[in-house]
């Protein structure tokens, strides 16, 4: 008998990783936007990075307002860690 883990993605703590270290430049802010967009309300995006992302927080800000809260996790001149939570 085969058994099927199945992942309930409505779970309202979810946490999604995504290390933006690993997409390249010229396709960060689409990849974010879109896994920002893909996420439900109560979910989060843990968001790591090498640098603080201001640009992007400011992106973020003018599309999603208060539908999005940003919690920094890690911030340090290495890199930051974020997460995003969908409301």
């Amino acid at each position: 008998m085969t058994t099927m883990h199945v992942h309930n993605h409505t779970t309202p703590d979810a946490i999604y990783p995504f290390d933006a270290r690993g997409v390249a430049k010229r396709f960060r802010h689409a990849a974010i936007f879109g896994a920002l967009d893909s996420l439900h309300a109560g979910e989060t995006m843990r968001f790591v990075n090498d640098h603080d992302p201001l640009p992007l927080l400011q992106q973020m800000q003018a599309r999603y307002g208060d539908g999005v809260e940003i919690n920094y996790i890690q911030r340090e001149p290495s890199g930051v860690m974020i997460d995003f939570v969908k409301r």
